[in-house]
């Protein structure tokens, strides 16, 4: 039965990746005409639609490519005059449905199958026995002991998601740091919005830790450490009274961007990996910009 459903679905797909290509190019094809035989054939076309309606005969329901085609060619031209069969309504509904499908696709989880309870759990009891031991060298007692391969990051993603096995020194806390400081840090970081157009733009923020104050923030579709640099030029002019800029381990925060903004009087606090508390202050700010310009 699951193998007769697959085909389907597969069947289903291919129909409607032939519909939508052969639609794209009978408007390529339009494309090549005049305005003037364009427009002939427009009124020509509603004349024969207007013979249609007159027999009041039901249309037929709309597939996949239909809905797809059409929801994306009413950002061409003001589509609510040109509709018949289709209420406005339902093409807007079209349209939020294309973007359910586009996020429930972007939101697969990626990565690699866990590994066995029974090794989270072995990882786990040997840093908590061993305090002095980092994650190669968790990784290399079990490729040694065990014969079990397996990667350091690995191992560090599992002592995370355990919750602390060793407990750190009060004074040397990352918390204690940034409210001792807060008045000097200010914290930046990168989100990302998907226009209307499915267009994806990076929306670079920074704030004050101490007053949630922004300071600067800008867009781009390209980020790149050059770019970065100018928001940072922007945001810090000469006489800031700034000490620490956090940020996470995102590609374009690179090395030289560190040291190309350390020449401004500010220190990069770089974040653990896979530690967003780290930079809570923006972490919590960025789901409600995100909210407020979905909504």
């Amino acid at each position: 039965m699951s193998g007769f459903l697959l085909i389907r679905t597969v069947a289903h797909c291919l129909r409607t990746t032939f519909s939508v290509v052969t639609d794209l190019v009978r408007l390529a094809f339009l494309a090549t005409h005049s305005r003037r035989a364009l427009a002939a054939e427009n009124l020509f076309l509603r004349k024969q639609l207007a013979l249609f309606q007159e027999r009041k005969i039901k249309a037929r329901r709309a597939n996949d490519s239909t809905r797809w085609v059409m929801a994306t060619l009413s950002r061409m031209f003001p589509w609510r005059s040109a509709l018949v069969n289709v209420k406005a309504d339902t093409l807007i509904r079209w349209h939020r449905k294309g973007f359910r499908l586009f996020w429930r696709w972007k939101s697969k989880p990626p990565g690699r199958p866990c590994l066995p309870k029974n090794l989270r759990q072995l990882i786990r009891q040997m840093a908590a026995e061993n305090v002095s031991w980092g994650e190669e060298r968790i990784a290399n007692e079990l490729l040694l002991k065990l014969g079990i391969q397996v990667s350091p990051r690995t191992v560090e993603k599992y002592l995370n998601l355990g919750g602390p096995v060793r407990t750190p020194d009060p004074k040397q806390r990352w918390l204690t740091f940034v409210r001792n400081h807060a008045n000097v840090i200010i914290a930046c970081d990168f989100f990302t919005v998907v226009t209307a157009s499915f267009r994806t733009l990076y929306v670079f923020v920074i704030m004050e830790v101490s007053t949630r104050r922004i300071v600067h923030q800008n867009a781009t579709a390209h980020p790149t450490a050059e770019w970065t640099l100018q928001q940072f030029r922007e945001a810090l002019p000469g006489g800031h009274g700034y000490r620490y800029v956090i940020h996470d381990r995102d590609s374009t925060f690179s090395q030289q961007l560190d040291r190309w903004v350390k020449e401004m009087g500010v220190t990069m606090l770089r974040t653990p990996v896979r530690a967003p508390k780290a930079n809570a202050i923006c972490e919590r700010w960025v789901p409600c910009v995100e909210s407020v310009l979905i909504s």
